[in-house]
């Protein structure tokens, strides 16, 4: 199995390796603030899209006028839930190797599931060996756990390619260097579901590359939707396969690059999130 195969920026970590996965490809060190290319179409665009938007706020700011009356009328109406609107529900509470565990036995529970358990996946974790064992352990089914730890184990542990994305032998970033794994989700959908199994797509972003001076692999995004498959066992959502597809990527806009310093502050001052719908 080539480590290709195996190992992906996005969170393709984990699976039957049946899947192909890439790894982002080097741009040069863009550190130091440096710019992409200028596009004065996008420039407008954005600026009439802004203005469009600012309208349609103070529209709506003017036109809640009468909401506060017919809230003390004591209507119960809620607005219909779109695929990725809250559901008001609390996220869960538990935790199993640090990862959230315990979700509801629904769809719900499924697709909360799967966009927590994508993060961990994607983590900068998967690169310490006992911590991979700990967090495949805790996603997978049992069967498919076992099935999946030595691949894995075999594929970080290539010097080669280690050495590709900056890393020492040890998966180490060098010294003055923050090594950079995140995987962010946008949206969630399930695609089927049944009282023991679901089928749920995660869209979204990843980061993934080296932060500090002298990077030669700068943290870059990517954006992806993986496929997972779910099944109730052991009182929990587990993933047992999965399936990567590139995009919908948006169109970037035309915005400074962070200096080293930034990216490696912000990534060691801003946490991650437990996800619910």
């Amino acid at each position: 199995m080539s480590l290709g195969d195996e190992h992906e920026a996005s969170g393709g970590y984990g699976g039957t390796g049946q899947t192909r996965t890439r790894l982002p490809e080097g741009h040069g060190d863009v550190y130091g603030g440096a710019r992409r290319a200028g596009r004065s179409s996008s420039r407008s665009l954005v600026t009439v899209v802004g203005v469009v938007v600012l309208l349609i706020a103070a529209i709506a700011f003017a036109n809640r006028g009468g909401d506060d009356s017919a809230s003390a009328g004591g209507s119960t109406d809620k607005p219909d839930t779109a695929a990725t609107a809250p559901s008001g529900e609390r996220p869960v509470q538990a935790k199993s190797g640090g990862i959230a565990s315990g979700f509801a036995h629904d769809q719900q529970g499924a697709e909360s599931a799967a966009a927590n358990y994508a993060v961990a996946l994607g983590s900068a974790e998967m690169f310490d060996k006992a911590r991979r064992h700990e967090i495949v352990n805790t996603v997978y089914a049992p069967d498919a756990a076992a099935a999946r730890q030595a691949d894995l184990d075999s594929a970080y542990a290539s010097e080669k390619f280690l050495s590709n994305i900056g890393l020492t032998k040890d998966g180490k970033a060098p010294a003055g260097q923050t090594f950079v794994s995140r995987v962010i989700p946008v949206g969630t959908k399930a695609t089927a579901s049944s009282a023991d199994s679901a089928t749920v797509e995660v869209w979204y972003t990843s980061l993934f590359g080296l932060s500090g001076e002298g990077s030669t692999n700068p943290v870059t995004e990517s954006w992806y939707t993986t496929t997972y498959e779910l099944k109730w066992t052991n009182n929990d959502w587990k993933v047992t396969d999965f399936q990567q597809k590139d995009g919908p990527v948006p169109v970037g806009r035309d915005q400074r690059a962070s200096t080293a310093d930034d990216m490696t502050k912000a990534v060691e001052e801003y946490g991650g999130f437990t996800y619910a719908r």
